[in-house]
């Protein structure tokens, strides 16, 4: 005799719960072209997870589809922001569900695709109730840093809240302020906080894929391959009509960016253009190391999650076979 368990009161079954596809992965290993793939032989919607692409501008060094691709295939949540405002992973939440359900409701299955893993992060295991950012505090937090630097700040970050210290890097300001201002905020840790967070809405089914070259060297190459091609292709340029905008700095999220932030320190000239390239290439290694950390954490936090090799030539096939079962279950 088979039983079969009720959802819940305010749960959705597993049934009836509505698929949203979560392909995840370190920067350089090619998820966009499988994205647009993948959208040309089923009924998807691609929405981008990527805390650059939402900004207006930022289009060249984000790897952000041209004009051309974006008209065949529309992403959502791309080119939402003018670089001088900021995004959060709250407000990502709130946008990604109003696509989610948007998508859902002519017919389609969201393709969630990206590297922001603290955007899918959030998503999935539902939200902290963090405060607003405090002017005075970070004013403070900045003048500190000024003082001392990133690293000593991240000294005092891990003696509060080792969780977090062990995730951010010592020169990674903007995180080690965050991290610093919600303390002084709230008087509870970043990780305290985050661990508190209310459970996410249950009507949705993720199903979560980790795109990752077996090989990390190969994945590295290919960054400084990308990086050159980027800089063939305008980065530079690009760079300096943001820098020549007037009204943007080298604090702002959107100019905090990957390759943008190395290059913006080559026009401010504190580096040569060498140095530059070769501190974004570096920068962009780093993020892709921090990247697969974060997916091997969350692998252990959700272990439905299927890992795919980048590099096996098999695997865009494999991912089409399961895209395939996912859109004729959700038929």
């Amino acid at each position: 005799m088979t039983v079969e368990l009720s959802a819940a009161p305010g749960e959705t079954s597993a049934a009836t719960r509505k698929p949203v596809i979560l392909l995840m992965g370190p920067t350089g290993a090619g998820k966009t072209d499988l994205a647009i793939g993948l959208a040309q032989r089923f009924p998807l919607e691609i929405v981008s997870v990527d805390s650059a692409m939402v900004y207006r501008g930022l289009d060249v060094g984000t790897g952000k589809p041209d004009a051309a691709m974006l008209r065949r295939f529309p992403h959502h949540l791309v080119d939402i922001l003018d670089p001088a405002q900021s995004y959060s992973a709250g407000q990502f939440v709130r946008d990604a569900r109003c696509v989610i359900d948007a998508v859902h409701g002519r017919g389609n299955i969201p393709l969630l695709v990206g590297g922001t893993m603290l955007y899918f992060r959030a998503l999935r295991g539902g939200l902290a109730e963090l405060p607003e950012a405090d002017p005075s505090v970070r004013a403070q937090i900045d003048t500190a840093a000024i003082e001392l630097g990133w690293p000593a700040l991240h000294a005092q970050l891990a003696a509060i809240d080792p969780q977090a210290a062990v995730r951010i890097q010592p020169a990674d300001g903007q995180r080690i302020q965050r991290a610093l201002e919600v303390f002084r905020i709230t008087g509870r840790t970043l990780s305290a906080l985050h661990a508190s967070a209310a459970p996410p809405p249950s009507d949705l089914a993720f199903k979560s894929y980790a795109w990752v070259p077996s090989d990390r060297e190969r994945l590295y190459d290919a960054i400084a391959v990308r990086f050159d091609h980027m800089l063939r292709t305008g980065l530079l340029d690009e760079v300096r009509r943001l820098y020549e905008r007037g009204d943007l700095h080298a604090r702002m999220p959107a100019m905090r960016s990957v390759g943008y932030r190395q290059l913006w320190e080559y026009l401010e000239q504190k580096v040569s253009l060498d140095a530059a390239v070769a501190n974004a290439i570096l920068a962009t290694r780093h993020l892709a190391r921090r990247q697969l950390v974060w997916l091997r954490g969350e692998n252990r936090a959700h272990d439905e999650t299927k890992w795919i090799d980048a590099l096996d030539s098999e695997s865009s096939a494999q991912m089409q076979r399961i895209v395939a079962v996912i859109c004729n279950d959700n038929a």
